[in-house]
């Protein structure tokens, strides 16, 4: 808001003579210093912050389905209390058709998986369920396609993962944009937090960087070298989608890779976990036991999910009490069964192992944590403040 200010103020100098008659600034810069709660938005619902957030991952499906009814009675028979719903979703799909007033209608991006938005923050409201918006941001096929010039091609098509999925370019602004703005419209229906998901390069970039064609964007001149560029994009998309933000009164969160804690940082995706975190009110590192390979002393870590999350919490700590101002420590935890590890690598993941989970978090001075399971099916009976 502040940015368009000044924008206008150049472009006009009756705004100086509006703003000094109506709010009493003298100075362009009084003006734009204070817009940010002069133009504040209010989405005319009220959430309070639990006393630490307990949450569950829902689709779209599941958010505008029968399976949503589901979902709100386990949070309000439990310690659960919180939603974090796809807003925009692992494809690029908007999972709401955008009104004809919205700027995002013209992209033709929506699917009207959830029928009506503002019902269902309105029962969220009325259920005390926090509600945390998932945008997923630079794995997105379905601009990628669009747009392919907004991505990464090899041979003159979109180039794909082993999964067949694209991503776009971090280093675009027009790309942060596009993200930006689904995430302020998230804001503006009521959601309290908007949680950035494949805030990142695709893995193993670092093999492909030179092979790919893909333009730079502002960073054509950066003398930084590769990997220190793709941290550099992708830390300043952060704090770029944070400052715009601002004037919606949410939290800004991010979903990070459990690996990045133990590195300086990620080289072929761009993730650095302490710049990140320098830049996010709340950090979601992704510490499933099956996801990990050897770590921490531990052969099989999906058999052992207190000890493999303990020994996690025990770097993140570290890590985080080194920065200024640390965000709060929210991870996502485990409640599937990977069975793809195959006989001897995992175990059947129920009311014990959550519980293990939690309480190595908790152990570790971590209240607060997320459940994934992508199916959005969850454990039944679990203590969730043990």
């Amino acid at each position: 808001m502040g940015n368009a200010i000044s924008t206008a103020a150049e472009e006009d100098g009756s705004f100086r003579e509006f703003a000094e008659r109506t709010y009493g600034f003298t100075t362009i810069d009084e003006a734009v210093i204070a817009s940010s709660e002069l133009f504040r938005f209010q989405s005319g619902l009220t959430f309070d912050y639990p006393d630490a957030v307990r949450g569950v991952y829902v689709t779209g499906h599941s958010a505008g389905g029968e399976r949503f009814d589901q979902l709100v009675n386990l949070i309000d028979k439990t310690d659960l209390n919180s939603m974090v719903i796809d807003i925009k979703d692992d494809h690029g799909y908007i999972t709401y058709i955008p009104g004809q007033d919205s700027e995002l209608a013209a992209l033709d991006i929506g699917q009207p998986y959830i029928k009506d938005p503002h019902s269902l923050l309105k029962t969220l409201e009325g259920k005390k369920i926090y509600p945390i918006a998932r945008v997923v941001v630079f794995k997105d096929s379905v601009l990628a396609q669009k747009r392919p010039e907004l991505s990464f091609t090899d041979g003159g098509e979109v180039w794909k993962n082993g999964r067949g999925e694209s991503f776009v370019n971090p280093y675009l602004k027009e790309v942060w944009d596009h993200n930006v703005a689904i995430a302020k419209e998230a804001a503006e229906m009521g959601f309290q937090e908007i949680q950035f998901d494949y805030v990142r390069f695709p893995e193993g970039f670092e093999k492909r960087h030179e092979t790919l064609k893909y333009e730079m964007g502002e960073y054509t001149e950066s003398e930084l070298d590769p990997v220190q560029r793709r941290v550099e994009a992708v830390t300043d998309f952060v704090a770029y989608a944070r400052e715009q933000l601002q004037p919606y009164d949410v939290d800004v969160s991010v979903d990070i890779f459990g690996y990045a804690a133990t590195l300086p940082e990620a080289p072929g995706i761009g993730q650095n976990f302490s710049k990140i975190s320098e830049n996010v009110d709340v950090i979601s590192s992704m510490i499933y036991p099956s996801h990990w390979t050897s770590y921490f002393g531990i052969s099989k870590p999906d058999l052992e999910p207190y000890r493999l999350v303990a020994e996690y919490a025990k770097v993140e700590n570290q890590v985080l009490s080194k920065l200024e101002a640390p965000p709060i420590s929210r991870p996502w935890l485990q409640d599937f069964t990977a069975s793809w590890l195959g006989s001897g690598n995992y175990k059947r993941y129920g009311k014990a192992e959550v519980e293990a989970q939690i309480k190595a978090l908790k152990e570790n001075g971590i209240d607060e944590f997320l459940l994934w399971n992508a199916g959005n099916r969850y454990t039944e009976g679990v203590n969730y403040t043990p």
